[in-house]
């Protein structure tokens, strides 16, 4: 049996290409993926191992641990001291170290604005360290400064280039670039960005004094291990020692979680990726075991039993999924190394680093590939042991038993497997956005798919019949082109659900995507309803001086809007505050009882405020202020004012009550929070200094459209007397205002404080946009590869329905049917199928992404994106196209003589 199998597999096996490429591209994914998160692990490694281990030990303050108290002052960061570096050099294990000062300094861009919303760290070395020049040298004195790769690259500077850096008097100091450090994952250094300075000049460019970390060489006969234990045993609890390998090895690991969930999401395509291709390698291998029952049964009759038949059909996949496997896993490297050559460096990786191929990558190609290959072929396995031995006494070699009528039995299930998914949606509507939401939708999804599988005949014959109405009076070909794809609806039913898997996806990723940047673009418009924002720079340690003209020197560090092109995700603060869903209860400012006003930022000056109000392009200047009080419980509660705005301008939304009612006395407060409090009701605020102030509550607010607690600007000013400048500005211009023209003033009114961070709220809608079309396009192209699959397998059920069908296109041609029609015939099969896999797919997408985006947003507007579901239909036609070419050609090339003449 087995040489027989191996026979058949030589003589039939164009059969098989089809199925060897998806097979192929499915493993190509998933081996390509590995590679490619293997080989970007690798660089990672390489690149912190390479810096860390260039020295033997590295001593760095312990991390601060907090007591989680509700009244714990902040815990100023440790530094390593002058004195504890002499103990180290004193030692004989060590034959040279020194330390590493950190802080931080305004580094200002071309155009005279600081750069980054957060200062980059400026750190000066000496000798020993782990840092070198990839290009150039480190400064020697005063006037020379060194930048990181990613800060030169971002701010446009190179080596020879003079810049501007602010010392903490906020005066200005020019240097010269004199190299470019690579500063790797290090995440100290690559989140703002860093600079390198003279040890003679970073104390008075940053007022920091201390070292961050202390870098050793062993003394000759010494090993690394025993350097950093005598570093350890003279530091003591003041220090974290390691060796440097050790070092490299936890920053790499560090590093390496964000390589693991890029592979986890590319793995997740790869899986939907072989999906497909498991639903195009068992059609094949249904039409194939259909067609060869003569054949079957022949083998039965000389005397090969149920067992032999089986594992016959079982090898006979196993062949071919080896080897489309092991061709998949070559692509797959090539693939991986593309990758890594093209996106590498958009992840910072370095250039020229060697592909890493692992033992893993190739035997997880391998067994991924053959498993899905045989596990495909298990039913049609079975369906070839029930052939009878006298099914070879047939004249057809039609699959006369693969079509069976659509029993009740099916129906029913189908209908319950909808009814179900409906089921599951409406809860999710009726319950509203929840973080289960999309899980539940994500559910009843597959709950529908599994329908549209068992419901698969029906929905063909039905979509055929309605389409075929036109085609029928077109022409012969387009009539008989109906008429075919009716008579195997559960084979073309089959071959419509591969493509049905990724029209799904597409569809409704698009509608979540379109829907949610709709959603998020009102939501800025309703709760920005301003042109400009004007924010302090952000300085990590505090390290920053003041702006002069200021109206107080603290300002929110907890509450600071995120910049425009990072609202929603972890902005300018370090804190995750999206707007409108966080904000009203926060654990943030822990520096004491009571009220806590938040610390650590400059106010905008107040005279920017002032020359903006008396610009006359601008229509309202507003200022925003805030602090965080403890209530009883040990909440903490952000309280906002909004100086010279009207509240209910700013896109705050009441449940209950009204906002205009603020004033004097009055307080709106978020439902949930306002401890049973209603409308006309006294609410007590807690102070600082243990005493209350009792409110009269007038609006209930949604708290997911809201920061926090309103007051009004009076009320603030007397319970924060502290907290008298703005921490943030927001600007209105008049309804003729020119863009270019607010846009001047704006800039005017910042010109003598470069630290100020202005964000255009147009710049930050177009960067929104930008954000959500890159990431549609991304798993748009990651999808598209179970498409392409798709389009194999009806290609593939085009070709073997050819093969089927060999005597009767022959006859088809005898009776006066041309070429042309004969594929135009097919073409219109093709197309056919397409357009119904990619209507039920777009069906299902536009259901299961609406509902996905209801499940999770508040307030969501559906937007169904046209455009994208026009080009997708279009692409489905093309694709049917393409899938009839090479199964037309060889309809169209038969001998009709030798057609009719064979069996």
């Amino acid at each position: 049996m087995l040489r027989t199998t191996l026979a058949g597999l030589r003589l039939h096996k164009s059969r098989y290409v089809t199925t060897v490429l998806a097979i192929l591209l499915g493993v190509m994914f998933v081996s390509g993926t590995m590679v490619f998160a293997d080989t970007l692990n690798a660089n990672y490694e390489t690149s912190v191992m390479g810096s860390a281990t260039a020295v033997d030990a590295i001593a760095v303050p312990p991390e601060q641990e907090g007591t989680g108290a509700p009244d714990e002052e902040p815990a100023e960061p440790a530094l390593l001291t002058d004195e504890q570096l002499d103990h180290v050099r004193a030692l004989p294990e060590v034959a040279d170290a020194d330390g590493m000062v950190q802080g931080q300094a305004v580094l200002l861009d071309d155009e005279g604005r600081a750069f980054g919303y957060v200062p980059p760290a400026a750190v000066a070395v000496e000798e020993v360290t782990r840092f070198s020049p990839d290009e150039g040298r480190l400064p020697t004195d005063g006037s020379e400064i060194a930048l990181a790769t990613s800060t030169a690259d971002q701010a446009g500077f190179a080596v020879g280039d003079t810049v501007t850096v602010l010392d903490p008097e906020m005066e200005e100091r020019e240097f010269t670039v004199t190299g470019l450090v690579e500063f790797g994952v290090d995440p100290a250094f690559t989140y703002g960005g860093a600079l390198v300075l003279d040890p003679g000049t970073i104390e008075e460019m940053t007022g920091t004094t201390g070292y961050s970390e202390i870098d050793v060489l062993a003394a000759e006969g010494y090993t690394d291990e025993q350097a950093a234990e005598a570093v350890a045993g003279v530091l003591g609890a003041d220090a974290d020692v390691r060796t440097g390998e050790e070092f490299g090895l936890a920053m790499a690991e560090g590093a390496g979680a964000d390589t693991e969930m890029l592979r986890t999401a590319l793995l997740l395509f790869a899986f939907i990726a072989m999906f497909v291709a498991g639903i195009v390698i068992y059609n094949t291998f249904a039409i194939l075991i259909a067609q060869r029952q003569r054949e079957l049964a022949l083998l039965r009759c000389v005397g090969a039993t149920r067992a032999q038949v089986f594992r016959s059909v079982l090898a006979e996949s196993a062949v071919v999924g080896l080897v489309a496997s092991a061709l998949g896993v070559l692509a797959g490297v090539g693939i991986g190394m593309a990758g890594a050559a093209f996106g590498g460096p958009l992840m910072g990786m370095d250039a020229g680093v060697p592909v890493v191929l692992t033992p893993l990558a190739v035997i997880t190609g391998l067994v991924v590939g053959t498993v899905v290959t045989v596990c495909s072929a298990l039913v049609p396995a079975m369906r070839a042991t029930r052939v009878a031995p006298l099914a070879a006494l047939r004249t057809s070699a039609t699959a006369a038993g693969l079509e069976k009528g659509t029993g009740w039995v099916r129906v029913v299930f189908g209908l319950l497997a909808f009814a179900i998914a409906a089921a599951m949606v409406a809860l999710t509507q009726l319950s509203g956005p929840s973080q289960a939401g999309p899980f539940v939708v994500t559910g009843a999804a597959l709950v529908a798919f599994v329908g549209v599988v068992v419901l698969g005949p029906l929905i063909v014959r039905g979509c055929v019949r309605l389409v075929g109405i036109p085609l029928r009076r077109v022409g012969v070909a387009s009539m008989l082109a109906v008429d075919n794809s009716t008579r195997s609806p559960r084979r073309a039913a089959t071959a419509m659900i591969a493509l049905t898997v990724g029209a799904t996806l597409i569809t409704g990723y698009s509608v979540v995507s379109a829907s949610v940047e709709s959603t998020m673009t009102r939501q800025l418009d309703e709760n920005f309803p301003i042109d400009y924002q004007i924010t302090p720079q952000f300085a990590m340690e505090g390290t920053s001086a003041p702006d002069t003209d200021t109206g107080s020197d603290e300002g929110s560090a907890e509450d600071v809007d995120a910049p425009p092109e990072a609202e929603g995700t972890e902005g300018a603060g370090g804190s995750e505050e999206t707007e409108g869903t966080e904000g009203t209860e926060d654990t943030a400012p822990e520096s004491g009882e009571g009220s806590v006003p938040a610390a650590g930022l400059d106010t905008v000056p107040d005279s920017v405020f002032e020359d903006l109000e008396a610009d006359p392009t601008v229509a309202v200047v507003s200022g925003r202020r805030n602090a965080f009080v403890e209530t009883d419980d040990g909440r903490f509660l952000n309280i906002s004012a909004y100086p010279g705005a009207d509240v209910e301008d700013l896109g705050f939304e009441s449940t209950e009550g009204d906002l205009t009612d603020l004033g004097p006395g009055k307080i709106a407060l978020p439902e949930g929070h306002a401890d049973g409090a209603g409308i006309g009701d006294t609410f007590a605020l807690p102070l600082e200094d243990g005493t209350e102030v009792s409110l009269e509550v007038v609006a209930l607010m949604d708290p997911m459209m809201t920061l926090g607690v309103l007051l009004d600007e009076q009320d603030f000013t007397e319970a924060f007397p502290e907290l008298t400048g703005n921490d943030a500005v927001m600007v209105r211009g008049t309804d003729d205002a020119d863009p270019a023209e607010l846009r001047e003033a704006v800039y005017d009114a910042v010109d003598d404080h470069p630290t100020l961070q202005v964000a255009s709220m147009a710049e930050m809608r177009g960067q929104l946009s930008e954000m959500m079309d890159i990431a549609f396009y991304t798993i748009a192209a990651m999808l598209g590869l179970a498409i392409l699959i798709a389009v194999f397998g009806i290609s593939n059920t085009m070709a073997l329905s050819v093969l089927e069908r060999t005597r009767e296109s022959a006859l088809l041609r005898a009776l006066g049917l041309a070429r042309g029609q004969l594929r135009r015939m097919l073409s219109l099969e093709a197309v056919l199928l397409c357009l119904i896999g990619a209507g039920v797919g777009i069906g299902l997408g536009v259901v299961f992404g609406w509902a996905a985006v209801e499940a999770t947003l508040p307030d969501a507007i559906l937007s169904v994106p046209g455009t994208q579901i026009a080009v997708f239909i279009v692409v489905a036609v093309l694709a049917g196209l393409l899938a009839s070419v090479l199964p037309g050609r060889r309809a169209a090339g038969t001998s009709i003589t030798g057609a009719l003449a064979s069996e």
